[in-house]
């Protein structure tokens, strides 16, 4: 993937929870590493791009943030928006250190063994507390396999190629 294709790339950077409060403001979750820098990366946009939203945050929530959104006003409006997500170009994102990635970047990478044996595809990231895991999903595999995303059982990550090399821990797969 070319650089400049990426640099365009929207990234998910929160999503809407609903309703708060009867005057158009919303819950919004942030997946950000600092979840109050959503608003740096404002304005926000729809996936496809149809809508875009500034963003004022009014106070922290349980799980979130209590927000105005331009253009929802009312809470029938903000409702209407429950699990839409936000996105925002990847070239208003700061720059990762090189051992660190977007989850959007991970999502859909071939995951092969240290041999090369293909294991599936990354399906999504997920993070309980304890680390990120990732989702593998593929032929062979019932349902799918959480991978712990750590040195040790992935060495090696690479975007460009569109590859992750693991060392899963002994049965995982």
């Amino acid at each position: 993937m070319s650089d400049t294709t990426r640099e365009n790339e929207l990234v998910c950077v929160g999503a809407i929870a609903g309703a708060f409060g009867v005057r158009g403001e919303v819950r919004l979750k942030s997946f950000c590493a600092d979840p109050a820098a959503i608003i740096d990366y404002a304005p926000l946009s729809t996936e496809d791009g149809s809508r875009t939203f500034s963003v004022d945050l009014t106070r922290s929530i349980t799980n979130g943030f209590a927000a105005i959104l331009s253009g929802v006003d009312t809470k029938e409006q903000a409702d209407a928006l429950k699990g839409l997500r936000l996105y925002a170009p990847r070239d208003r994102l700061p720059a990762l250190p090189e051992d660190e990635y977007y989850h959007a970047d991970l999502i859909g990478l071939l995951v092969v063994d240290t041999g090369g044996t293909e294991l599936g595809r990354v399906k999504a990231v997920m993070d309980h507390g304890a680390g990120d895991l990732l989702e593998i999903t593929g032929a062979g595999i019932t349902g799918s396999i959480l991978l712990p995303f750590t040195m040790d059982a992935v060495p090696t990550v690479d975007i460009e190629a569109g590859r992750i090399v693991a060392d899963p821990p002994e049965g995982l797969f």
